[in-house]
């Protein structure tokens, strides 16, 4: 049961009470907190598959409860914000979240989010080896090298890690890479990807403005270098 838990954390109890009537629909056990405290505690005992998380909660707000998170799991994180909120959403996202939903939201496509999210993962166990030069991504063991050195990467940077090493050398859109890391029902802002292609090039020491490894072109999309 503890793979297909959902941990949801929210100081509103009917936001609680609604979004996890959705989950449990499609087949989710869901685990509820009201505070980033509770949150840790029910994480820690529970170890979810995903947590679906609020950013304005009281005491340990959000944003501090994921850098928590993040300081000992890379589990899926999906924020929820206020709408005029951007900041919190580019922080966020840059701690470490995998997707965010902005209020007011409708449950169901948190639910939707929540699917694609937990289907990349599943997807990423496929018995293959990527490679580009000194790049080599183990997608059966979820492991990347580079030069022969390990690298840590969340599990959305090795799954857009991955997609650009599908094809080294191919441009892929901002869509093409939503549609094959978040899901085609992902209804973001495109500008996710830039937030998270910055992230694997810093995990992988690979500057924006270096040409080593990832490429951008502009008003396209990215490419890995091919060898």
């Amino acid at each position: 049961m503890a793979a297909r838990t959902v941990l949801v954390v929210d100081d509103e109890p009917n936001i609680r009470e609604i979004v996890g009537g959705y989950l449990r629909r499609d087949g989710f056990a869901v685990v509820e907190a009201g505070s980033g405290e509770d949150a840790l505690a029910a994480f820690a005992r529970e170890r979810a598959a995903l947590v679906v998380l609020d950013v304005r909660l009281p005491g340990i707000d959000g944003l501090e409860t994921l850098r928590r998170l993040r300081q000992t799991s890379d589990v899926p994180v999906l924020l929820l914000t206020a709408r005029a909120e951007e900041a919190d959403r580019i922080v966020g996202l840059e701690v470490g979240a995998d997707d965010y939903v902005t209020k007011p939201f409708s449950p169901r496509e948190v639910a939707a989010r929540v699917r694609a999210i937990l289907r990349r993962g599943d997807a990423g166990a496929a018995p293959d080896t990527l490679g580009a030069g000194p790049l080599v991504v183990d997608l059966a063991a979820r492991e990347v090298r580079l030069d022969g050195r390990p690298v840590t990467l969340t599990a959305l940077e090795f799954d857009l890690l991955a997609a650009l090493a599908s094809a080294p050398g191919r441009v892929f859109t901002r869509r093409q890479l939503i549609e094959r890391v978040w899901g085609w029902d992902f209804y973001g802002d495109e500008r996710i990807v830039d937030v998270h292609v910055r992230k694997l090039r810093r995990a992988l020491d690979d500057p924006a403005d270096s040409p080593a490894l990832i490429l951008t072109v502009r008003g396209v999309g990215y490419k890995l270098a091919a060898p």
